[in-house]
């Protein structure tokens, strides 16, 4: 436009007008003419309306650089507290609570902490090795005069004292043990033939252990995304709950404000105004209590899904579809993590019963050794220098324990049955889980057992209606008929959620939740 134009040209034409200012004293005194088309200013500092025309020009472009910048801190600001508050999807939740939920964290631990087992337990059938070693040091002199006595040594140390049958006789005169240092090392190597099924009954029972834990963290995976769904679902029906009341208010503020008009005028008496001022003091209340339902639902679901407790985030504002083309069934758990841990108890159990019965079996064992001596000097002479290899078959069979190894294996048997039984126990009360989730659930299309009546024909209550300004309908009519929309409406949205739980259960009882 012609006025953004104007601006800039008398900005200029000012500048210029300014600036030729100090050209005009007789005391200006130019230094060699003109530089590049413009004059040299000797004293131009001295006078005081250059200074002060560049002031005004850097003053107001301070000013516009000032306001860009708040302009776009402001813009920040208000883009970082949008996006501080975060919009949450169930599905964004379920994912958020396998990988940050705490007992998740837990349950991944155990299954790690079960893999480790079950590689410790394999190495049992490898043979050990172990190396070890001893250094002693002598400090003392011993001098005996004796007859020539045999002095025996063992077998160990005949190739570092050569004689006859192993035996090494000392000299007449009288020996002298000088200090020195002795070093003893030996090799072991064992390695077991049969343990009578003892190693291989371990290693199975921890092979079952392990994929116990995994069953058991799809376990946990399962309660925690039933949970998550229940807080989120929560949260939906504390957002519901809130917009009722809130709803309810204004209905009543306005009728307040009608009420008190033709109070005024003569129109209703004072007992019709406390009526509805005590219905209004009754709705501020549930206003109240929806915040905090909303907050703590708020609250618990964050905590479902490692979020802070007082993370600002929000959720959609409609419950989950459910399904409605699903197929209800009362006769298959198979699918269910706790079917698949009952039947890795019972093998567990079987495995134990083995693993009490090798210790009534013969076991056979390999070693093997090498020992190495150097030390002990004796007149100049070194007692100890050489080592041995030697090689030990040992097979042991239990004979008689007083019946402490027989009871084991009887306790281990009942320790069996009774597996059994609780894996039959168990069975049964899935099964009735699954029928009860199937009777609290609305067979025909899985619909709400509530129409969408009451919430329709309490739209027109939303405003005051025309009877109540004509007098053709009581006050109290009135009031009950608004107090019937409010519970009519928090019906419905309390069979809503309870309808997505009763399905959320469904599929945790049919095993099918994770898939």
């Amino acid at each position: 436009s012609a006025q953004s134009r104007l601006r800039p040209v008398t900005m200029a034409a000012l500048t210029t007008i300014l600036g030729m200012i100090p050209l005009c004293r007789r005391d200006v005194r130019f230094a060699g003419g003109f530089h590049h088309g413009r004059p040299h200013i000797r004293n131009a500092d001295n006078t005081p309306v250059y200074p002060c025309t560049i002031r005004i020009i850097l003053s107001y472009k301070k000013r516009t650089i000032m306001k860009k910048t708040t302009f776009i801190l402001a813009a920040l600001l208000s883009a970082a507290c949008i996006s501080a508050q975060e919009t949450l999807t169930l599905e964004q939740c379920r994912e958020m609570a396998l990988k940050y939920n705490k007992e998740m964290a837990a349950a991944a631990r155990q299954t790690e902490s079960a893999r480790y087992t079950a590689k410790s337990y394999k190495g049992n059938f490898f043979p050990n090795f172990s190396l070890s070693g001893m250094v002693s040091t002598v400090h003392q002199t011993a001098a005996r005069h004796s007859r020539r006595q045999p002095a025996y040594f063992p077998a160990r140390c005949h190739r570092a004292i050569p004689s006859q049958q192993g035996v090494r006789l000392l000299p007449r005169n009288r020996p002298e043990l000088q200090d020195r240092h002795g070093i003893y090392g030996w090799h072991t190597s064992e390695q077991p033939l049969y343990m009578g099924g003892k190693i291989r009954a371990a290693y199975k029972m921890s092979l079952l252990g392990k994929e116990m834990a995994q069953l058991s963290e799809t376990l946990t995976a399962s309660e925690v995304i039933v949970k998550t769904e229940q807080a989120y679902a929560q949260v939906i029906k504390a957002k519901e709950m809130k917009k009722v009341a809130d709803k309810y208010s204004a209905v009543l503020t306005e009728l307040m404000k009608n009420v008190e008009s033709a109070h005024k005028h003569g129109l209703k008496p004072q007992n019709d105004v406390l009526k509805v001022q005590v219905k209004l003091n009754e709705s501020e209340l549930n206003i109240r209590k929806a915040d905090n339902a909303l907050r703590l639902a708020t609250m618990n679901l964050c905590h479902y899904i490692g979020k802070p407790l007082t993370a600002d985030i929000r959720t959609a504002d409609t419950f989950p579809e459910v399904a409605q083309d699903i197929r209800l069934q009362t006769a298959d758990i198979s699918a269910r993590p706790e079917y698949a841990i009952l039947n890795q108890q019972v093998a567990i159990a079987k495995q134990q019963v083995k693993l009490n019965r090798s210790e009534l079996l013969p076991k056979i064992g390999v070693k093997g050794s090498y020992d190495y001596i150097h030390g002990l000097e004796i007149s100049d002479q070194d007692l100890f220098d050489g080592g041995s290899f030697s090689v030990l078959l040992n097979v042991s069979v239990p004979l008689f324990h007083f019946g402490a190894n027989s009871n084991k294996v009887r306790a281990a048997k009942a320790k069996l049955e009774q597996a059994r039984l609780e894996q039959e126990n168990m069975n049964e009360q899935m099964l009735l889980e699954l029928a009860q989730s199937v009777n609290t659930s609305t067979k025909p299309g899985w619909k709400a057992p509530l129409p969408n009546a009451p919430c329709n024909s309490g739209r027109e209550h939303e405003s005051e209606p025309q009877p109540i300004r004509r007098g053709l309908e009581t006050l109290s009519d009135h009031l009950e008929a608004q107090a019937l929309w409010q519970q009519a409406y928090e019906t419905k949205v309390d069979a809503c959620f309870r309808l997505y739980l009763n399905y959320i259960t469904y599929l945790k009882a049919t095993g099918t939740l994770l898939k």
